[in-house]
Order: C-alpha cells, then structure tokens, then sequence
C-alpha cells in the first residue's frame, strides 16, 4: 500500500533516529494491520518515522524507529536481547548513494513494497524520493519486518531488519555419549 503522508518531515537527517523497545503506540499517519498465522502485526508510518506493534499469545512486543524528543538511544547497527518469550534481533545500516543512484533505489523499493500484500510506503510532500516503507511477513515461526527512511537532501538511506522468534531453548547433551576419546601413548 502506498500514500502520501499529510505531513512535513520530522526527521531531519538520518543520525536524528533513535530506537526503542516497549513504547506504547504513536500518533499514525498511516498504518497496516496484518494476521500473519495468529500473530497480529500492525505496520505504522508515523510523522517521525516508524513503528511495529505485534501481538501474539506470548505477549506484546513494539519497536519504533523515529526522531523524538528527549529520546537518549541512537540508532544502533545491532540489537539482540530477550523480550518475554521471544528473541528480538535488530539491525541497521546507513547506505550513501549518488543522487542518480538514490532515485533510483527509491523508486525500486517503492514499487516492491506498494505492490506487495504485506508492504505499506509513504512519501512525504515535496519530494517522491522522500519516504518511509515497511514490509512484514512470517517465516519458520518467526516474524521479520524491514524498513527504509530515505533522506534524499543527504543522499542517505537507512535500513532495518527485525527478526522476532521464540525463544529456543538449548539441547542437552549426553555426556555419556559425549566423552572425548583419548589415545594412549
């Protein structure tokens, strides 16, 4: 799904992002809300860039990515922690590209999200290579999302990948069966 954000730009360049976990819902502009096998997921495009809620039985888990006041977490390259249940695993990368390239690359991730089921895009006023897209789907029990904030004044894409999954839970070993055979001399 694709849309035109009824807003100007909050974030003013890509090192003003921060993230958090466990922030409760945000003013949307625009949101998506998915049923991927029994999880819901709900994708939302807010005027200081994103966030994820979703909702399964094991609980609640909510991801924003966006620049906000008083906010003292920067955008980190990676994240893996516990969160209930679940292993949340979090990574981002910002990508510098030649005007001719980001245009580019904005129009082909813009199209491969507003084209699919689970995808949801917004461009901001003012320029069609301003945008916040977001695609979702479930895979081998686990929930990924990924997400792209372009700054086309900068030349700056930033990029996200979020793995969420149960938790797994270490096999025991048999230490019988385990023991290192040793030579003699």
């Amino acid at each position: 799904m694709l849309t035109t954000l009824n807003t100007s730009y909050t974030d003013t360049r890509a090192a003003d992002l921060a993230w958090t976990l466990g922030r409760e819902p945000l003013p949307a502009l625009a949101t998506l809300d998915l049923e991927l096998s029994g999880a819901q997921l709900q994708l939302r495009l807010l005027g200081a860039s994103h966030q994820v809620l979703l909702e399964e039985e094991r609980g609640l888990c909510s991801e924003t990515v966006a620049c906000i006041a008083g906010s003292s977490t920067p955008l980190p390259l990676g994240v893996a922690k516990r969160v209930g249940d679940w292993e949340y695993e979090f990574a981002a990368r910002v990508e510098v590209l030649s005007p001719n390239s980001f245009a580019g690359r904005a129009q082909e991730l813009l199209a491969l999200v507003s084209d699919h089921p689970n995808g949801l895009a917004g461009v901001f006023p003012g320029s069609p290579h301003a945008f916040t897209a977001m695609l979702a789907q479930r895979h081998e029990g686990q929930i990924h999302w990924r997400t792209w904030h372009a700054y086309p004044q900068d030349g700056q894409l930033v990029a996200t990948r979020t793995r969420v999954g149960v938790r797994r839970r270490a096999k025991r070993r048999d230490d019988a069966r385990e023991k290192p055979v040793l030579s003699g001399r």
